[in-house]
Protein backbone atom coordinates (compact mmCIF):
# COMPACT_ATOMS: atom_id res chain seq x y z
CA UNK A 1 0.00 0.00 0.00
CA UNK A 2 2.73 2.17 0.95
CA UNK A 3 4.47 1.85 -2.51
CA UNK A 4 1.55 2.66 -4.40
CA UNK A 5 0.24 5.62 -2.17
CA UNK A 6 4.51 6.79 -2.84
CA UNK A 7 3.96 6.53 -6.62
CA UNK A 8 1.08 9.07 -6.18
CA UNK A 9 2.84 12.32 -6.92
CA UNK A 10 0.62 15.50 -6.71
CA UNK A 11 1.18 18.85 -7.98
CA UNK A 12 0.09 22.27 -7.55
CA UNK A 13 -1.90 22.13 -10.49
CA UNK A 14 -3.53 18.83 -9.99
CA UNK A 15 -4.46 19.48 -6.78
CA UNK A 16 -5.85 23.01 -8.35
CA UNK A 17 -7.43 21.23 -11.12
CA UNK A 18 -9.44 18.25 -8.57
CA UNK A 19 -10.58 20.83 -6.42
CA UNK A 20 -12.53 22.78 -9.35
CA UNK A 21 -13.77 19.47 -10.57
CA UNK A 22 -15.40 18.90 -7.06
CA UNK A 23 -16.32 22.05 -6.54
CA UNK A 24 -18.17 22.00 -9.95
CA UNK A 25 -19.89 18.62 -9.29
CA UNK A 26 -20.65 20.03 -5.95
CA UNK A 27 -22.49 23.05 -7.76
CA UNK A 28 -24.33 21.38 -10.67
CA UNK A 29 -25.88 18.32 -8.66
CA UNK A 30 -28.23 20.13 -7.07
CA UNK A 31 -28.68 22.38 -10.17
CA UNK A 32 -29.37 18.86 -12.07
CA UNK A 33 -31.72 17.91 -9.70
CA UNK A 34 -33.57 21.04 -9.84
CA UNK A 35 -34.03 20.38 -13.66
CA UNK A 36 -35.29 17.02 -13.29
CA UNK A 37 -37.87 18.07 -10.73
CA UNK A 38 -38.76 20.98 -12.68
CA UNK A 39 -39.18 18.38 -15.64
CA UNK A 40 -41.37 16.08 -14.10
CA UNK A 41 -43.67 18.95 -12.74
CA UNK A 42 -43.63 20.09 -16.83
CA UNK A 43 -44.56 16.79 -17.31
CA UNK A 44 -47.10 16.04 -15.48
CA UNK A 45 -48.86 20.06 -16.28
CA UNK A 46 -48.71 18.51 -19.82
CA UNK A 47 -50.84 16.20 -19.35
CA UNK A 48 -53.21 18.15 -16.71
CA UNK A 49 -53.84 20.61 -19.79
CA UNK A 50 -54.46 17.51 -21.88
CA UNK A 51 -57.00 15.95 -20.06
CA UNK A 52 -58.51 19.51 -19.35
CA UNK A 53 -58.79 19.91 -23.18
CA UNK A 54 -60.14 16.50 -23.57
CA UNK A 55 -62.94 17.63 -21.49
CA UNK A 56 -63.35 20.62 -23.25
CA UNK A 57 -64.02 18.69 -26.17
CA UNK A 58 -66.36 16.49 -24.65
CA UNK A 59 -68.23 19.15 -23.16
CA UNK A 60 -68.22 20.87 -26.23
CA UNK A 61 -69.80 17.95 -28.25
CA UNK A 62 -72.57 17.63 -25.68
CA UNK A 63 -73.37 21.45 -26.19
CA UNK A 64 -73.66 20.96 -29.76
CA UNK A 65 -76.03 17.81 -29.14
CA UNK A 66 -78.20 20.10 -27.09
CA UNK A 67 -78.30 22.34 -30.41
CA UNK A 68 -79.79 19.91 -32.11
CA UNK A 69 -84.31 19.98 -31.27
CA UNK A 70 -84.25 15.91 -32.31
CA UNK A 71 -81.77 15.35 -29.09
CA UNK A 72 -83.94 17.72 -27.21
CA UNK A 73 -87.40 16.36 -27.86
CA UNK A 74 -85.66 12.74 -26.96
CA UNK A 75 -84.62 13.63 -23.88
CA UNK A 76 -87.20 15.58 -22.65
CA UNK A 77 -88.97 11.66 -23.39
CA UNK A 78 -86.33 9.72 -21.52
CA UNK A 79 -85.47 11.96 -18.11
CA UNK A 80 -88.93 14.44 -17.88
CA UNK A 81 -91.62 11.50 -19.72
CA UNK A 82 -92.99 14.06 -21.55
CA UNK A 83 -95.59 13.27 -24.21
CA UNK A 84 -97.09 14.37 -27.00
CA UNK A 85 -101.13 15.46 -26.91
CA UNK A 86 -102.67 11.92 -27.36
CA UNK A 87 -100.06 9.61 -26.81
CA UNK A 88 -100.62 7.06 -24.18
CA UNK A 89 -97.49 6.33 -22.31
CA UNK A 90 -97.44 3.15 -19.47
CA UNK A 91 -94.63 3.34 -17.09
CA UNK A 92 -93.47 -0.33 -15.30
CA UNK A 93 -91.68 0.04 -12.20
CA UNK A 94 -89.65 -2.95 -11.60
CA UNK A 95 -89.44 -3.07 -7.87
CA UNK A 96 -87.93 -6.26 -7.49
CA UNK A 97 -84.58 -6.56 -5.85
CA UNK A 98 -82.35 -7.75 -8.32
CA UNK A 99 -81.04 -10.41 -5.64
CA UNK A 100 -84.97 -11.90 -5.38
CA UNK A 101 -84.38 -12.71 -8.75
CA UNK A 102 -84.32 -16.57 -9.33
CA UNK A 103 -80.57 -17.00 -11.13
CA UNK A 104 -79.88 -19.40 -13.47
CA UNK A 105 -78.83 -23.09 -12.34
CA UNK A 106 -75.73 -24.60 -13.69
CA UNK A 107 -76.06 -28.13 -15.36
CA UNK A 108 -75.60 -30.82 -13.11
CA UNK A 109 -73.08 -32.95 -13.52
CA UNK A 110 -72.38 -36.32 -14.07
CA UNK A 111 -69.59 -36.89 -11.95
CA UNK A 112 -69.15 -37.34 -8.49
CA UNK A 113 -66.33 -34.59 -7.07
CA UNK A 114 -65.09 -34.47 -3.52
CA UNK A 115 -63.72 -31.11 -2.43
CA UNK A 116 -61.79 -30.91 0.81
CA UNK A 117 -63.02 -28.53 3.17
CA UNK A 118 -62.63 -27.90 7.11
CA UNK A 119 -65.97 -27.81 8.76
CA UNK A 120 -65.04 -25.81 11.52
CA UNK A 121 -64.85 -22.64 9.80
CA UNK A 122 -67.61 -23.09 7.62
CA UNK A 123 -69.36 -23.68 11.38
CA UNK A 124 -68.06 -20.71 12.66
CA UNK A 125 -68.77 -18.59 9.48
CA UNK A 126 -72.23 -19.92 9.62
CA UNK A 127 -72.75 -19.20 13.52
CA UNK A 128 -71.17 -15.48 13.70
CA UNK A 129 -73.19 -14.28 10.22
CA UNK A 130 -76.94 -15.67 11.93
CA UNK A 131 -76.05 -14.54 15.32
CA UNK A 132 -75.02 -10.19 13.43
CA UNK A 133 -78.26 -10.75 11.18
CA UNK A 134 -80.44 -8.08 11.49
CA UNK A 135 -83.45 -10.70 10.32
CA UNK A 136 -85.00 -13.99 11.31
CA UNK A 137 -85.63 -16.16 8.17
CA UNK A 138 -89.11 -17.31 7.84
CA UNK A 139 -89.88 -20.54 8.62
CA UNK A 140 -91.85 -22.95 6.61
Amino acid sequence: MREWTAGIRLSAFSVIMLSLVVLGAWVLVPTLGTYIDQRQKIAALEASVQVSQDQIAALEAERERWNDPAYITTQARERLYYVKPGEVVYLVDNDLDPSALPREQEPVSDTLEEKPSDWMPQLLRTLVSTGLSDTAAATR
